[in-house]
């Protein structure tokens, strides 16, 4: 539940409009709003490192698990074999009632190692997710205090020399041109993160596809020479018979 409510958090602030948080403090003429944006991210970036750290570990405990289990599985597998052809039918009945239990215990752990890798893999990418807005607000927010500083210099000046009527329109078009070079960083900034969400989720798609198609390999390999083991064993049988007969 609480890591729930921690995602949700993380949710809300990577889906809050950094244009929003830019026009707020213009409007407010300070940072305030932007300081305590970037407070929240970093608390909930801290929070989210350590729950991604937690997870992380159970991911790797849960994998150890069901290979130690399948591994069990798999030369209790052989045993039963063997039990069946020197007759001890008894042992092979009770590890056979074992296996079916290591086997059972060991898709457990695989499917929960599945389950929590993917949610590991979605912390991971909040996190980076999180950074990148993090990095960007604080550049953002020197920019716009040296913008409100200019804008209160401004009125300081324009109060004191009234006789320049230009003035305050050239303050003005300086103010006007700083918010414009602010709102066309943020766009940058958000097409950054769009391109390197999108490579990660690439890549990530990438390992997958690579590991399904590695497996189907294997699997084909493996009956393939399975049925060449067994047609040469054939053609060994029958050669022996024809001897026989001769």
């Amino acid at each position: 539940m609480a890591q729930q409510s921690l995602l949700e958090k993380v949710n809300t602030l990577l889906s809050a409009s950094l244009h929003g948080i830019v026009d707020r403090a213009l409007q407010t003429n300070s940072v305030a709003v932007m300081d305590e944006y970037i407070r929240q991210v970093e608390k909930n970036l801290e929070a989210l490192e350590d729950s991604a750290a937690t997870v992380g570990g159970t991911v790797r405990t849960l994998k150890r698990k069901y290979e130690e289990f399948s591994a069990a599985a798999e030369k209790l597998d052989r045993d039963i074999d063997t039990l069946i052809v020197k007759g001890k039918d008894d042992l092979a009945a009770a590890a056979q009632a074992e296996l079916n239990t290591k086997q059972q215990l060991a898709q457990e752990y695989y499917e929960q190692w599945h389950q929590q890798d993917g949610q590991y893999q979605a912390m991971l990418n909040m996190r980076m997710k999180l950074e990148a807005r993090l990095t960007s607000i604080r550049q953002e927010r020197e920019q716009l205090r040296a913008l409100i500083e200019l804008a209160e210099a401004k009125k300081v000046v324009t109060k004191t020399i009234k006789s320049i009527d230009d003035l305050a329109s050239v303050g003005d078009r300086e103010v006007s041109s700083l918010a414009d070079q602010v709102r066309q960083r943020l766009d940058e900034e958000d097409a950054r993160l769009e391109m390197a969400t999108r490579n990660i989720q690439e890549e990530i798609e990438d390992v997958v596809r690579s590991g399904e198609i590695d497996r189907q390999l294997e699997e084909r390999r493996r009956r393939l020479l399975g049925a060449q083991g067994g047609g040469a064993q054939a053609e060994s049988s029958s050669a022996q018979s024809s001897s026989d007969a001769t």
